[in-house]
């Protein structure tokens, strides 16, 4: 019996092809943007990730994330190398300055400033050149999608130069970092330089970096530093937690991604319940001959649940596929950097495929259940 219910959804290959178009758009709609919206908010903790030795970060109680911070008074830094359990505290600077390119453009940029000695804050991996370039004098090291936005035409960013309040700075390294929510330009530099950079004011140091003594838990720390100095600390994974819950807390995102998600289950509940409808319609008489020699309702939903299933199975494969296709050809673009499909993105999918054509599919069926057998000799 299966297989003439494969044969009857496979004979009619316009209403066939629609439930396929219908469940793989579904897919593919849901899917991606599920995986544009979690890529996205994770670039709330970018900043966190791009100072990959950091176990511990310090800031006054008021910052929230790191580009939403209140500087604190440079004694801040004594104070976190004297908790016990913490073996280093390197000084972090992150501040938003203008930066007037060679060809006199104007451009917002983040700076950041990392510990002089070890160079602590600096993104783990170089595109070109090495770390130890920031030796030199106003030397500056450029992220790698800043390279895209503040270059234009494959232009070498390599001794290019910058002024930033009236000092200059020289491009003399990219970073290979995580790009931030904004894509902002991004560059690093020595604390000591860095201070030069930034228009002054009191306090100039924001974070401190810390990392913990072996056989210490980097959550223990962390209270222990709140307790001594009155500071706010974080571990790594609460303050980059931190980071996506502000943009999920204070931006429209969630809202615009979730209205996308729900547009594509109604279109998907609309293609696939109209052309289900029609195809159960134009096999009513198939089925009532069915049920004439004795077919029983509970083979005629097997019959059809096999034909969703059928239906449920290439449009979803087809639907992943269009987004892993998507995410694969704009893997080369610095906005799509780093974006990947978590698993559990496709099993949200595959319920909303399994709901979708559970509702059109017994929506389709109640008519052929009220079938009388005798209704296909009229």
């Amino acid at each position: 019996m299966l297989w003439i219910a494969i044969r009857m959804l496979t004979g009619d290959a316009q209403k066939f092809y629609g439930l396929l178009f219908g469940i793989a758009f579904s897919t593919l709609l849901i899917t991606q943007q599920l995986t544009i919206f979690v890529n996205l908010v994770e670039r709330g903790a970018s900043g966190v990730y791009n100072a990959p030795e950091a176990e511990v970060w310090v800031m006054d109680p008021v910052s929230r994330t790191t580009d939403v911070n209140y500087a604190m008074p440079s004694t801040a830094l004594d104070e976190v190398r004297s908790v016990p359990g913490v073996e280093w505290a390197s000084p972090f600077l992150r501040a938003v300055a203008s930066v007037r390119t060679s060809t006199g453009d104007l451009e917002g940029v983040a700076i950041i400033g990392v510990d002089d000695a070890t160079l602590i804050g600096m993104p783990q991996n170089m595109v070109v050149g090495t770390k130890d370039v920031l030796a030199q004098p106003d030397s500056v090291v450029i992220d790698d999608g800043g390279v895209f936005n503040l270059f234009e035409n494959g232009e070498d960013p390599i001794g290019a130069r910058l002024e930033l309040n009236d000092q200059r700075a020289v491009i003399r390294g990219v970073a290979d970092a995580i790009p931030s929510f904004t894509s902002q330009v991004t560059l690093y530099t020595k604390y000591s330089q860095a201070l030069n950079y930034v228009p002054g004011t009191r306090n100039r140091l924001t974070f401190v970096l810390a990392g913990i003594t072996e056989g210490e838990t980097a959550a223990a720390v962390a209270n222990r530093i709140e307790k001594q100095t009155g500071l706010k600390a974080e571990t790594r994974e609460e303050f980059a937690e931190a980071g996506v819950n502000f943009i999920i807390q204070n931006t429209g995102i969630p809202t615009n991604f979730g209205i996308t998600v729900v547009l594509g289950f109604v279109v998907g509940v609309a293609i696939v319940g109209l052309t289900f409808s029609l195809f159960i319609r134009d096999n009513i008489k198939q089925f009532g001959a069915l049920k004439a020699i004795g077919v029983t309702n509970s083979k005629i939903v097997g019959m059809v649940s096999a034909q969703a299933a059928l239906v449920g199975l290439i449009g979803y494969a087809l639907g992943v596929i269009g987004t892993v296709t998507f995410i694969w050809a704009f893997s080369g673009n610095p906005f799509f950097k780093g974006f990947y499909i978590p698993w559990q993105i496709p099993l949200i999918s595959l319920a909303a495929v399994i709901i979708i054509l559970a509702m059109t599919g017994w929506i389709a069926l109640r008519s052929v259940l009220k079938t009388e057998p005798a209704a296909v000799f009229r």
